[in-house]
């Protein structure tokens, strides 16, 4: 009971913040990193891209950070701006798979630029992943400085968004690519204080209204930032209901119930309880892997 009462503390604190930065940062402080990641291999904060071989939180995160990737055209050498890295478990995977040259991570966060610092010394990387505590709105960085920018899962926080394309765009190299996995609604008019669903209350008061806009006006927020070649996918399908089929069922899951304890479990059970309600509401939302080219 101590523990859930802790959680509604610092839960209540992240909303009552008037400052959007330091609202995020509440926010990711509202669940312990060892409860929130107790049953993973992986430090992904992604839904996931619930592929064919998906069937877990942390398959399903390394398969969207590959998707992005892909999206991202990550290639051999390439310099990449990382915006809102997390944990930075996709800049490792990234690094191994394909082979960047160097990854500049930007993260408003504290405990997850340590944790992302701390292994990358672990794993002797230092030289090519760079996580620095900043915001992705406002740089230091030299214009064209970076091949790609991506942001997995992250840009609904920014306030706003149109900030952070027109500062990717400043930092881009002429022919570079920015790539975003992001959240938004389908339509535009959706209430977004209207949600009840407890795992999607987030979109309450970690999204700034600016943000809340369906994919056309996505993108052309790309196009009015600068970029070409924009595109806006929609991956929804293959997102929201494997992951709320999977984290409904890992609820009644005996050997995390265990691990958990009977009193944090409780807290679980309360927050994804409503199941009706939570599927009624993924069917407002959309997941978007955007895409946008610098001109050459």
């Amino acid at each position: 009971m101590f523990e859930n009462l802790k959680i509604l503390r610092r839960a209540v604190k992240a909303v009552a913040t008037k400052d959007p930065e330091l609202r995020v940062q509440r926010f990711y402080l509202i669940q312990e990193p060892q409860v929130e990641f107790l049953d993973r291999s992986t430090h992904y904060m992604n839904v996931g891209f619930w592929d064919g071989d998906a069937t877990t939180l942390d398959t399903a995160g390394e398969a969207l950070a590959r998707k992005l990737g892909e999206a991202a055209e990550l290639r051999a050498g390439d310099t990449v701006l990382d915006a809102g890295f997390g944990y930075g478990d996709q800049d490792f995977l990234w690094l191994r798979e394909r082979e960047v040259g160097r990854i500049t991570g930007l993260n408003i966060t504290p405990h997850h630029v340590e944790a992302a610092r701390a292994r990358a010394e672990a794993e002797g990387v230092t030289d090519r992943l760079d996580f620095q505590l900043g915001s992705a709105l406002s740089t230091s960085f030299e214009p064209e400085s970076f091949d790609r920018v991506v942001a997995l899962e992250s840009a609904f926080h920014f306030h706003p968004r149109s900030a952070f394309f027109r500062e990717a765009y400043r930092v881009l190299r002429p022919g570079g690519v920015l790539a975003v996995a992001d959240i938004i609604p389908i339509d535009g008019a959706t209430p977004r204080m209207a949600f009840k669903a407890g795992p999607l209350s987030f979109l309450k008061f970690s999204l700034p209204d600016e943000n809340w806009h369906d994919g056309s006006t996505y993108a052309k927020e790309l196009t009015e930032a600068g970029f070409a070649d924009v595109t806006v996918e929609s991956i929804r399908e293959k997102v929201y209901e494997p992951w709320r089929q999977y984290m409904a069922g890992r609820v009644d899951d005996d050997e995390y119930r265990r691990k958990l304890g009977k009193a944090l479990h409780k807290g679980v059970v309360r927050h994804w309880s409503g199941q009706d309600v939570m599927r009624q509401e993924l069917d407002l939302l959309d997941y978007v892997i955007a895409v946008a080219r610098k001109p050459e």
